[in-house]
């Protein structure tokens, strides 16, 4: 359910139109039309005081209920309040920040990482329906914070990699069996090439049919009950990374964004759609998965090497 404020602005004085002007810009509702912004019902007491105020100088304003009449006019007003471009704007100044945090001393970083900070905070004010877009700017916050700490708090003890996955040494995971689902898309063939490229060179690969039941001796990913797989707002390949320490290269780091929002959704990444086609093409190709894990490894391997390149 929707509140709709339905507006006609008093003449004047101009400084009472600038200042509802400002306010619904600031309260970041939607325009369905001129002089109609929409918000979620529980939130029609900002629309009451602004009513208030039109109607106050002269203006006419309503709020009403609204409703989508079925679930695909439901799905467009929802899809009205989409802020996914605004979080993919504050990734790219959260990632400058990261790129730039060994050249700054400790007080301009922390100053820095406080903007970054309130801009999310700001941005989080008029996203009236979050979703993986916003837990994945939370999870990007920690880490930057977990990375200034690690700047600037030399040798305090690490045992755990940020939000509590346990750190694993790759020596002891040399040579294993590696089990996930059959038929991988884009989360289990990004794990399969970050195993074999950074854990373990011999990783053989177990393809696994519904319903899953994985042989004693192998290591699970990205399915339920398997050791490596999806943990709060981290897909399998991110907690892949974060378990054996690989998460602060900054190039497997892109990588991992475009599996992130290709597997569950989240920030845009504008090479999504290029490698989503190219692997869809390559699972049409590829009817035997081994043969497939090696042709996505190749496209894995050169988007690695394309990640140190300027766009």
């Amino acid at each position: 359910m929707w509140s709709l404020l339905a507006l006609t602005l008093p003449t004047r004085p101009n400084a009472v139109r600038l200042r509802i002007w400002r306010a619904l810009k600031a309260l970041g509702c939607p325009a369905l039309r001129d002089g109609a912004y929409l918000l979620p019902r529980e939130h029609v007491g900002l629309f009451e005081s602004l009513a208030q105020d039109v109607r106050d100088h002269g203006g006419q304003a309503s709020v009403l209920d609204l409703d989508g009449r079925d679930d695909a006019q439901r799905a467009e007003l929802r899809a009205l309040f989409d802020r996914s471009e605004a979080y993919a704007g504050w990734r790219s100044e959260a990632d400058a920040l990261a790129g730039r945090l060994p050249r700054l001393d400790e007080a301009d970083a922390r100053r820095r990482l406080r903007g970054v900070a309130d801009a999310l905070e700001a941005l989080q004010r008029t996203d009236y329906c979050p979703g993986t877009a916003a837990e994945q700017a939370q999870a990007r916050l920690a880490d930057l914070r977990q990375a200034l700490e690690d700047r600037f708090s030399a040798g305090e003890p690490r045992a755990r990699a940020a939000h509590g996955i346990a750190r694993l040494e790759p020596r002891r995971f040399q040579g294993r069996r590696w089990a996930t689902r059959a038929r991988p898309w884009v989360d289990r063939l990004a794990c399969a090439w970050l195993i074999r490229r950074f854990v373990d060179p011999d990783a053989r690969f177990v393809w696994l049919a519904e319903p899953v039941r994985a042989p004693r001796g192998v290591l699970g990913f990205d399915y339920d009950g398997a050791r490596f797989t999806h943990v709060g707002t981290r897909v399998s390949f991110e907690v892949i990374a974060a378990s054996f320490g690989l998460e602060a290269d900054p190039k497997l780091e892109r990588i991992a964004r475009l599996v992130h929002f290709l597997d569950v959704g989240g920030i845009p990444v504008p090479e999504a759609a290029g490698l989503e086609a190219v692997l869809a093409g390559l699972r049409a190709l590829h009817a035997d998965d081994d043969a497939l894990a090696e042709a996505a490894a190749t496209v894995f391997d050169a988007l690695y090497a394309a990640a140190g390149d300027p766009p």
